[in-house]
């Protein structure tokens, strides 16, 4: 199912659009945003200027930092008394960054999600479960809204309280589940712990999944262990929140909804343009967005796109699921690593279950890097020999493949403790200690 036509447009149609709400967005925030004035000024550069898709290059680019620098509204290209919504992060290293929302951006916020909800497969009939938390950030509220546009029963239980939600979901009848996908996997150990045939209790045909960079193998665990289809959902709060881009039925790449967001894959060190199916940063301009249209925002994430049409007959761009970050990336003793390479080792490691978590730390002045993984519930903790087996197989695949060497620790299931939103999974304890 496709909600709506344009998702399959020709390229040049596509490419069109983009152009024309380019320009308008450039238009906006140079005659709205002092911030964006200054920057064009400083370039000798006008709105005028931007004559093709290409032209974007010539823009400047936003941080976060840029966002909180103007704590809290002044990047608002609208009054307040337009603002219907206001959404932010936690703020853990620093000002929180605030986005705004005017009656327009939550109609497009909308559309976005309804677009995710219909690649699941979901329609008036369905009933969905959201264990996205609800508040300040734009997970819970952005799926509820979605779900509400494509005529679904939307059930509102919010982040944490396991037992609780998969109460709800065995009597309400849930369908599609929207959730982090390891809060997803935890329900299923508790579930599956409670009833060997728990899966009969639950009606559950797809999930939503999002907010955390996942490997095939998370993926894989959470779609078995429910017996759903998985889709992805990828977003950030600084462009709109979820609904940015999302995987359909025929491929784990994620469609990005292109007619509202112009994509760039950089090199974070250079700012350079990289060729397509190349990985490097994300950086997103927003289209449409009439509060906080931002041009240029460099996302941190990396990933790699194409424009490959996808079997389902949708033909905008594609991303492969998010790797990394610019900014979780570990540096240990010279050597770069994502968590999402360490989790893909550990996927690929019989007698483990894909809760891990990894500790950075010194040792004098070297990097050491120790890392925490549960075994499997079949797996005897008192088989000296089975244990020391895995053990050695995760350090050994860690150092052929990521040329790291790591200290694995197994430890006993369910015994790192569970997060009810994303998954603390790095420990960087090396600036404590220096």
């Amino acid at each position: 199912m496709i909600w709506n036509e344009i998702e399959n447009s020709r390229r040049e149609d596509i490419e069109k659009i983009q152009l024309s709400r380019l320009k308008d967005t450039v238009e906006r925030v140079y005659s709205l945003t002092p911030f964006y004035k200054e920057k064009f000024d400083e370039m000798n550069l006008k709105p005028e200027d931007i004559i093709s898709l290409e032209d974007v290059r010539k823009l400047p680019f936003t941080t976060k930092k840029d966002l909180r620098a103007h704590y809290p509204f002044g990047l608002f290209t609208v009054p307040m008394s337009e603002v219907v919504r206001i959404h932010s992060s936690s703020g853990t290293t620093g000002k929180p960054t605030v986005v705004g929302y005017t009656k327009s951006d939550m109609d497009i916020w909308d559309e976005v999600m309804a677009r995710v909800f219909t690649m699941a497969g979901a329609t008036a009939d369905d009933i969905v479960h959201n264990g996205y938390g609800y508040g300040l950030f734009t997970g819970g509220l952005g799926f509820h809204n979605g779900a509400e546009k494509v005529g679904a029963t939307i059930v509102p239980a919010s982040g944490g309280m396991t037992d609780r939600q998969l109460m709800l979901m065995k009597d309400f009848g849930a369908t599609i589940l929207a959730a982090t996908p390891t809060f997803s996997l935890h329900m299923a150990e508790v579930a599956k712990k409670a009833g060997t045939n728990y899966l009969k209790d639950y009606k559950l045909k797809a999930g939503v999944f999002g907010a955390e960079p996942t490997s095939k193998g998370l993926k894989k665990e959470v779609s078995e262990a429910w017996g759903i289809d998985y889709h992805e959902v990828y977003g950030l709060s600084e462009i709109i929140g979820p609904g940015v881009a999302c995987s359909c039925k025929e491929s784990d790449l994620l469609h990005v909804f292109e007619d509202h967001f112009l994509f760039e894959i950089i090199d974070s060190k250079t700012g350079e343009i990289v060729p397509d199916g190349q990985r490097g940063e994300l950086v997103i301009t927003s289209l449409t967005k009439q509060a906080l249209p931002l041009l240029r925002y460099r996302t941190g994430d990396i990933t790699s796109i194409t424009k490959e049409p996808c079997k389902c007959g949708r033909t905008m761009l594609r991303m492969e699921s998010i790797v990394g970050r610019a900014d979780d990336m570990l540096i240990i003793s010279g050597v770069n690593v994502y968590p999402s390479q360490i989790e893909h080792v550990i996927a690929n490691t019989e007698g483990v279950t894909l809760n891990y978590q990894i500790i950075a730390d010194k040792k004098g002045h070297l990097d050491k890097l120790e890392i925490l993984v549960e075994v499997s519930d079949d797996i005897m903790s008192d088989n000296l020999g089975e244990m020391q087996k895995i053990q050695k197989n995760i350090q050994s695949a860690l150092l052929n493949n990521l040329y790291i060497n790591a200290k694995v620790k197994l430890v006993e299931p369910r015994s790192i403790e569970r997060s009810v939103g994303k998954a603390v999974r790095i420990i960087d304890k090396r600036k404590e200690n220096e």
